[in-house]
């Protein structure tokens, strides 16, 4: 037995369609595109060559930004390593510091 059938009659989910409406304006701006590069006024040739600059131009940005990237991270990992030793070490200190309290109170 369903739930919709357990506690009755099927509801629709009321959320939006924005995600779908996204979707497919993406594949709408892709298609679109597509279909003017394979229309443009100019050779194939330069075409080809414009779209490899382009293509090359992203694929550096991208590769500095992600190199970019993993260096904070290395930055942030350090950080908290560092971070996650003073806690230790805080703790160890709090530990040594109680143990003469805790025998008192086992007296």
């Amino acid at each position: 037995m369903t739930d919709y059938e357990r506690f009755g009659d099927y509801q629709p989910s009321e959320r939006s369609n924005f995600g779908t409406a996204v979707t497919f304006l993406c594949i709408g701006l892709g298609v679109g595109s597509l279909v003017a590069l394979l229309m443009a006024p100019q050779s194939g040739r330069k075409t080809r060559n414009m779209l490899r600059r382009r293509y090359e131009d992203a694929f550096d940005a991208v590769s500095e930004k992600a190199e970019s990237l993993r260096d904070r991270a290395g930055e942030w990992r350090e950080r908290g390593s560092d971070l996650a030793d003073s806690a230790r070490e805080w703790a160890e200190n709090a530990k040594e510091k109680a143990r003469p309290i805790g025998r008192a109170f086992k007296k």
